[in-house]
């Protein structure tokens, strides 16, 4: 599969095809937050009062179209990543991002298992979202390990899989992100070395 350009080096779009995209984008968010992740492409472009070929010229693949609704969440997260490294407890500043990661890998249903397997196909379009989650927890640990009481065993991708382990529960369970919230203290005190 060929990685999708980034939005910054492609042509700029008429008017026309800006509306549609961004239309595209809005009613996927919903049906994906309705459905989830695997909701049918085909539904998204009737939805949208677009036929099939302009959302497959839009996002040639599920992911491409995942990647472009989760884009303001990954901006979020990565500025949220940027503020706990300003967090004076290191071991807190971990503790507030499993819960920020959490959540937005939680975001719809099968969003975090596409998160995984993104993560390990270079080739797909969600790619890039993943590596920018994957650095900001990355850093987040490695603070933690060098200034708090973050074990040193784990890297950030094991973090990575342990949020989207912890998502993947809470998004099947009847009760959402309360079984999250219950699962978070459990996993925060494996990562901490004296908790």
């Amino acid at each position: 599969m060929t990685p999708a350009t980034p939005a910054d080096q492609r042509p700029p779009m008429r008017a026309d095809a800006r509306r549609n995209y961004d239309r595209l984008v809005a009613v996927a968010t919903e049906l994906f937050r309705e459905q989830g992740a695997d909701a049918p492409l085909d539904d998204i472009a009737k939805r949208a009062g677009v036929g099939p070929g302009t959302l497959y010229r839009h996002f040639p693949h599920r992911d491409t179209l995942l990647a472009a609704v989760v884009a303001d969440s990954i901006d979020a997260l990565y500025a949220r990543a940027e503020e706990l490294l300003t967090e004076e407890d290191p071991d807190e500043a971990l503790r507030l991002w499993l819960v920020a990661a959490t959540r937005h890998a939680g975001t719809c249903r099968g969003l975090a298992a596409s998160l995984v397997s993104s993560m390990y196909d270079e080739g797909s379009p969600l790619r890039a979202s993943c590596d920018r989650m994957h650095e900001a927890g990355a850093r987040i640990l490695r603070r933690a390990q060098q200034e708090g009481n973050a074990r040193q065993e784990f890297d950030a991708a094991v973090l990575f899989e342990l949020v989207a382990a912890v998502a993947w529960v809470a998004e099947r369970s009847t009760d959402g992100f309360a079984s999250a919230e219950r699962l978070l203290p459990a996993l925060s005190k494996g990562l901490l070395a004296s908790q």
